[in-house]
């Protein structure tokens, strides 16, 4: 049975390395281990808008498409991590209303977060990066500042309005998540 956590965050924050960090450890303690990730670019090159160009429709494919992608991982693994849950995609959602002022309808914004509601309960485990905005970014990578601020504010709202208890990047926490995920194939043999 696989156990899947969410690592959340605007980019260039830390995921990846918390993302690398973890699944060395899971694999150093005999743990069938992957990522799921990077679905905002599939979202893009199917013609969907991301970033500050968000919709409806686009969070709506984004989460879709990463509740699929989880689905197909956990198949034979013991641990997915999720890079950018779906909680993620109506924090960048809320960040491109705000900051183009625009609205989605109200059954458009139940219809989300009911779905988000019900399936991070799947989530053994919720991360959320601190954005540190004295890191330099990459040259992929968008460089709006305030975009980042306002995305790394609406993530943490969406977990609030979601009710999800986040955690720390902390190897401390990637072992208590690697020693629970132990624990459970233990327990079901």
């Amino acid at each position: 049975m696989a156990h899947y956590i969410g690592i959340a965050g605007t980019h260039s924050t830390g995921k990846t390395t918390f993302t690398e960090l973890l699944t060395r450890k899971a694999t150093v303690a005999g743990l069938t281990v992957t990522r799921v990730g990077d679905i905002a670019t599939q979202c893009q090159k199917e013609g969907f808008g991301i970033l500050k160009d968000h919709t409806f429709e686009s969070t709506l494919w984004i989460m879709t498409a990463v509740i699929n992608a989880e689905l197909k991982a956990g198949l034979q693994l013991d641990l997915v991590i999720v890079d950018r849950p779906i909680q993620d995609a109506l924090g960048y959602l809320e960040a491109a209303l705000i900051s183009t002022k625009r609205q989605i309808t109200a059954y458009e914004y139940e219809y989300l977060y009911t779905l988000a509601r019900l399936h991070q309960r799947r989530y053994i485990a919720n991360f959320k990066t601190q954005l540190d905005n004295t890191i330099a970014l990459g040259p992929d990578r968008d460089k709006d500042l305030d975009f980042r601020i306002l995305v790394d504010q609406t993530i943490s709202t969406a977990h609030d309005v979601l009710g999800i208890d986040v955690l720390p990047l902390t190897e401390k926490e990637a072992n208590l998540i690697v020693e629970k995920v132990l624990q459970s194939r233990q327990a079901s043999g």
